[in-house]
């Protein structure tokens, strides 16, 4: 993308593919163009040793969903704050004073950005702004020009489904820019409106509350790790029936309780490696693990290497590793 100065001096130049710099091969455009399509999606996936400013490659004027899968990451306006943890979503508008935004470091990051320009937005959406989100309403109506953050939410299942194809559409190549279009849509429809003032959609309600009660399952979970409690012990815990607890836990969390707890060990061995603070002996230890054979096995599985090896061995660091050794043999310096 062609590289853009902004009209004042409270926003920082510019320039998308300079602001993904760092992260060599971790970045990349999946379909559109902000200038010429109105909307554009990107996906992002690379391991970061420090933290990452990422405020630069937001879009002046425009209105950016994050849809965050992996790592730490947040947003402000300096009023308002978005939190971007594991599988939730967000928006934001790139404006004055500038946003700012962290990427948090010692963590792989696994998201998709969706930039919208304000023409797209006024296009589609001028017939529908009694039920917008007021930051995406000044957008349509071309008001303002402040940064505005709205509150990170979680992903839903079904939401985390479209996430997935959007890296791989199931279309051929010659219906691509009809599918995207359609899916940006579903995407300006899922995350930009919101019920009227002092109203809840009694289908939000009920998705909040099962949002809610899982996330407690989770919290549960991640605290006990060593000696997680029983299937029954959390059904208590959070008012639910064991059955009803685990068929919503599925549905939610597109996975099982027992495949969550396995990946929240995996998550937190690796947190363990990643800072030093352990061995493999002792992460798998600290994590619930009294095999270390079963334990490399599982890791293995989760994340592609044998936890000696971790993080260095991963997929996207052999990858970052290979760009780096590619621009020292051409002789570029970062």
């Amino acid at each position: 993308m062609a590289s853009r100065k902004s009209t004042t001096g409270n926003v920082p130049p510019f320039g998308e593919a300079a602001a993904w710099q760092a992260v060599g091969q971790g970045w990349r455009q999946i379909f559109g163009s902000f200038q010429n399509l109105g909307f554009s999606f990107e996906w992002h996936d690379f391991w970061l040793n420090e933290g990452l400013d990422w405020s630069r490659s937001f879009h002046p004027g425009g209105i950016e969903i994050c849809l965050n899968l992996a790592g730490h990451g947040a947003v402000t306006d300096g009023n308002t704050k978005a939190e971007f943890t594991p599988l939730t979503a967000g928006f934001y508008r790139s404006g004055v004073p500038a946003l700012a935004a962290t990427r948090q470091a010692k963590e792989q990051h696994q998201f998709i950005t969706v930039e919208f320009a304000p023409e797209f937005l006024h296009q589609h959406l001028a017939l529908e702004k009694n039920g917008l989100h007021p930051v995406v309403r000044e957008v349509v109506d071309g008001l303002g020009n402040d940064s505005r953050v709205a509150p990170a939410q979680r992903l839903t299942n079904a939401q985390r489904e479209m996430i997935m194809r959007l890296r791989r559409p199931p279309v051929s190549a010659s219906a691509q820019a009809l599918w995207y279009q359609v899916r940006a849509l579903d995407l300006v429809v899922e995350f930009l409106f919101q019920p009227p003032e002092g109203q809840e959609f009694f289908c939000t309600r009920q998705q909040r509350i099962l949002r809610e009660r899982m996330e407690k399952v989770m919290a549960i979970l991640r605290e006990n790790l060593v000696e997680p409690p029983s299937l029954e012990e959390l059904a208590r815990r959070v008012n639910s029936s064991p059955f009803y607890l685990s068929r919503m836990f599925k549905q939610e969390a597109g996975m099982t309780i027992t495949q969550f707890l396995r990946q929240a060990r995996m998550e937190r061995a690796a947190e363990l490696l990643r800072t030093g603070r352990c061995n493999v002996t002792e992460a798998a230890m600290a994590v619930g693990y009294s095999s270390l054979g079963h334990f490399s096995t599982t890791f293995q599985q989760t994340f592609g290497c044998c936890p000696g090896l971790y993080p260095l061995a991963t997929p996207t660091q052999k990858s970052l590793k290979h760009h780096d050794d590619e621009k020292k043999v051409a002789g570029i310096e970062n």
